[in-house]
């Protein structure tokens, strides 16, 4: 069997919530670094995206969205933005070894972007 590696992926596209697995890019690009261990920052490069590690399963994006709409209301002024103070900062900080990230076995880098945003690209930085 053959395994292609797609360089990311949308992992969710639902009316106000949209997340893009990006896991594999961050991967290559730390190997591409050249540090092999520390700690790395991906943060999303504009204001309207979010990086998170999560398992990426189609109930937890769903609830999340649910969740989301109870909270602030799909019709509230400026919604977006009291969406991403409740989730918290914007920027995920995973360990690395060898390079390699340091995550569970089914957790993955996610770009989320709300409201139908398309969340925009991110931004590593390596520390180590």
């Amino acid at each position: 069997m053959t395994s292609v590696e797609i360089p990311y992926s949308i992992a969710c596209a639902l009316p106000s919530l949209t997340v893009i697995d990006i896991t594999n890019d961050v991967s290559h690009e730390l190997a591409r670094n050249g540090h092999t261990d520390g700690i790395a920052y991906i943060s999303p490069a504009d204001e309207t995206g979010i990086v998170r590690v999560n398992e990426r399963e189609t109930g937890f994006f769903e609830d999340l969205e649910d969740l989301l709409e109870r909270l602030v209301p799909l019709d509230v002024a400026d919604r977006e933005r009291l969406v991403r103070f409740l989730i918290g900062p914007r920027t995920e900080q995973i360990p690395f070894r060898d390079a390699e990230l340091c995550l569970g076995t089914w957790q993955r880098v996610l770009l989320l972007g709300f409201d139908g945003s398309s969340p925009g690209g991110w931004t590593l930085t390596a520390v180590g």
